[in-house]
């Protein structure tokens, strides 16, 4: 994989391009695609953004959002555009299978591949140019940067600067994380010389949501957190019981895996949550307890040091207990 820079000469030259991200992708994928989108259409480009996957409701209000491609539900088209496509920009993920059952697809794609994401471990034989900064904060930050340092600043306007904005503000937890850097703070101040509101961008992100999504959490909290103490630990099961019940959709159970890290000592929440075709798990440290490494080793996953994801194939139960046992493992991690 080439360096990221030698790409910035060929933008020069304007082409068809994809833009895709991971599957059920957040505020960090959905902010950088739809940034890149902007300024690669400023650039005279003809882009299309590609999502593997259906996205939470409470993305829509990003400038372009309208125009992406769910390629679940659009199959055929999408195989056409990457049939067509000289650029496929491949965004806020390490690996292919991160794009389910677009992977196929993006890897017999016969163009330009560029990977720009801040995760560890990336697949950089599949890849042309790109870069992989895991001390970024967001990959919507690098895409910040590849404006910047492409020689186009001048070309972040209110669109672009409200999306990479939204992609950084969910990716540190609100600027809380060890990820956010004096350069974040900076590039925001650069931000806000475009005039784009901030207080709009994060109350649609996290004051946008419907009445049942605050009775499931409510729920939650109340019966399916359990904390063990004696690992320092808290653990948020979600059977499908609970999504049936309280109408959960995508994007509804974003951010409550940060929750119980407000309590005293506790250095490690794992949350699972029971899906037709396997259990998904989040986790969340706080301080030296890494979990990508442990979303690697028990549970198919990985991420970040401090926030990592995961799946199983075995019952809700079963996998609550295969945790159990893992953090038993890691007991001296913990303390």
């Amino acid at each position: 994989m080439k360096p990221i820079s030698e790409i910035y000469p060929l933008l020069k030259q304007p082409a068809k391009a994809v833009i895709t991200m991971h599957q059920k992708p957040d505020a960090d994928a959905m902010g950088s695609a739809l940034a890149l989108f902007h300024f690669l259409t400023k650039l005279g480009f003809e882009v299309t953004v590609i999502s593997p996957t259906n996205w939470a409701n409470w993305l829509n209000w990003m400038p372009g959002c309208k125009l992406v491609i769910n390629f679940e539900n659009n199959r055929q088209k999408t195989a056409e555009l990457l049939d067509q496509a000289q650029y496929l920009f491949c965004l806020d993920f390490n690996i292919f299978h991160r794009t389910k059952n677009l992977a196929p697809k993006l890897s017999e794609a016969d163009c330009v591949k560029v990977l720009i994401d801040h995760h560890e471990e990336p697949d950089m034989a599949s890849f042309d140019y790109g870069i992989s900064n895991a001390a970024k904060s967001s990959t919507a930050e690098m895409i910040y940067d590849l404006i910047v340092e492409s020689g186009n600043a001048h070309l972040i306007d209110t669109n672009i600067a409200e999306c990479i904005y939204a992609g950084v503000i969910s990716d540190t937890g609100s600027f809380r994380f060890a990820s956010t850097t004096a350069s974040v703070h900076e590039m925001v101040a650069k931000l806000k010389q475009t005039g784009f509101n901030h207080s709009k961008v994060y109350n649609n992100l996290f004051d946008n949501f419907m009445e049942n999504r605050l009775r499931f959490i409510g729920h939650v909290l109340t019966n399916r957190l359990e904390f063990l103490y004696e690992y320092n630990t808290a653990l948020v099961h979600v059977s499908k019981h609970d999504l049936v019940k309280y109408e959960i959709k995508t994007g509804d159970t974003e951010g409550i895996v940060n929750i119980p890290q407000a309590v005293q000592d506790i250095k490690l929440v794992g949350m699972v949550v029971d899906r037709d075709e396997e259990r998904k798990w989040s986790f969340r440290s706080k301080g030296d307890f890494d979990c990508n490494t442990f979303a690697r080793k028990y549970f198919n996953g990985g991420g970040h040091f401090n926030a990592s994801g995961g799946n199983s194939k075995d019952s809700l139960q079963d996998t609550i207990e295969k945790f159990k046992l893992a953090i038993k493992e890691n007991e001296h991690f913990l303390q």
